[in-house]
């Protein structure tokens, strides 16, 4: 990925929904420009969720979702129903597509029950416009448009644009916890699973949010810290590592200078850090037979000492001394019932949206289940956690207490 690229986490993502043959693919053809989505007569064409990065303007870089119909029908058309549904908790701005000759129905009226209380933004988009008898045009937060014949579609991408406006005030990575000429030192082993000749998305996002902040990035591998630090001339505000490497950035890293992780960083950018460092405390509870659950946001190609499926249950099966069983999932994949598992351990969650690693945060806070991430308990269990959270006295505070 170039590093001008926009990741899909930061993408602002506009869901198109509704029932079968509503026209959904046809508004989202018709709203980008281009033919995304396949467009038939024939009910439930779209069998499966459909993402799409682009640039859209007037809103910039963006993920458009064309899902499939609400409405299918018998075992496989619960399990598109159910795609559907699990696009809403990564989606910002709802487009709830109606056939403008039927208006709208049950099924549709429950999507929007589901897009407030999931405190989504929507708007109902009534489609097939040039069908009815005597013009309409909607208010508010509905809209009527022909996809076939372009009406109003210019209009609906500008109602899409007022609510896909992001807070300018959004937490950053590192950028607000240094200075102009700071130096910041990310320590960085070469990730197997990265494509040749890139780094990993977390370590390209905290650069870039480095060089934002006007302060000055120093990459190093985890075998070049101790010599880099000594002979630095300048005393670095931060020391950031790669979490498999944390015990020794640690031991290398003098006590006087900060430290932390990409994944921790990534938790509180992520809006997850308070409640993955009372989390992970829940290592000192676990039993022999408890299952435990290992999420991880992408879906890249496993290593055979891969982080998140060899390394992190040997590691806490280790330290705890526990015979421990472990489950897997990975990208949009998260389960509905939690009640089966002791503990969540998530990755960093660059891949998703805020709102979708928050919803899965909800998910286990409603539960009752501990959820914490890479980074956090990695440092828990090699006796860095405090160490590692000193960039940030007020949770710190709260561990103490």
């Amino acid at each position: 990925m170039g590093m001008n690229e926009t990741p899909s986490g930061e993408r602002v993502h506009i869901g198109f929904f509704g029932k079968r043959n509503a026209g959904k693919s046809s508004v989202v053809n018709a709203v980008t420009g281009q033919d995304l989505a396949v467009v038939s007569d024939i009910k439930g064409t779209t069998t499966d969720p459909v993402l799409k990065s682009m640039e859209l303007l007037p809103m910039g870089p963006v993920m458009i979702i064309d899902t499939p119909g609400i409405d299918d029908e018998g075992t496989l058309g619960e399990l598109r129903i159910r795609k559907a549904r699990q696009v809403l908790n990564k989606t910002d701005v709802a487009i709830l597509v109606v056939d403008s000759t039927c208006g709208k129905t049950e099924a549709d009226h429950e999507l929007i029950r589901l897009f407030q209380e999931k405190n989504i933004n929507y708007i109902v988009v009534y489609n097939k416009s040039d069908l009815l008898t005597e013009e309409k045009t909607g208010s508010g937060n509905e809209i009527y448009v022909s996809a076939i014949k372009k009406a109003n579609i210019e209009e609906l991408k500008e109602k899409i644009a007022s609510m896909s406006l992001r807070d300018e005030q959004k937490l950053k990575i590192v950028g607000d916890l240094i200075s102009p000429s700071d130096f910041v030192v990310l320590v960085t082993p070469i990730d197997k699973a990265a494509p040749k000749g890139r780094l990993i998305l977390p370590q390209q996002q905290t650069i870039r949010d480095i060089l934002e902040a006007d302060a000055a990035a120093i990459v190093v591998k985890e075998f070049e810290l101790r010599e880099t630090l000594e002979n630095l001339g300048k005393k670095p505000k931060l020391v950031i590592t790669d979490s498999q490497v944390f015990a020794k950035a640690s031991a290398d890293t003098p006590k006087d200078i900060l430290l932390t992780s990409f994944s921790i960083l990534f938790a509180r950018y992520k809006g997850l850090l308070d409640e993955a460092v009372k989390g992970a405390a829940a290592l000192e509870k676990l039993c022999d037979g408890d299952i435990l659950l290992i999420s991880e946001g992408c879906t890249h190609h496993r290593q055979c000492d891969d982080i998140g499926r060899v390394k992190l249950p040997r590691w806490i099966k280790n330290y705890t001394g526990k015979q421990l069983d472990f489950e897997f999932t990975s990208g949009t994949e998260f389960p509905d019932d939690l009640s089966k598992y002791k503990l969540i351990v998530h990755c960093g969650g660059c891949m998703l949206t805020e709102r979708e690693v928050k919803y899965r945060q909800k998910c286990s806070v409603d539960q009752d289940v501990p959820i914490t991430n890479y980074g956090i308990i990695i440092a828990y269990m090699q006796g860095i956690l405090r160490r590692s959270l000193e960039i940030f006295p007020h949770i710190l505070a709260e561990i103490e207490e």
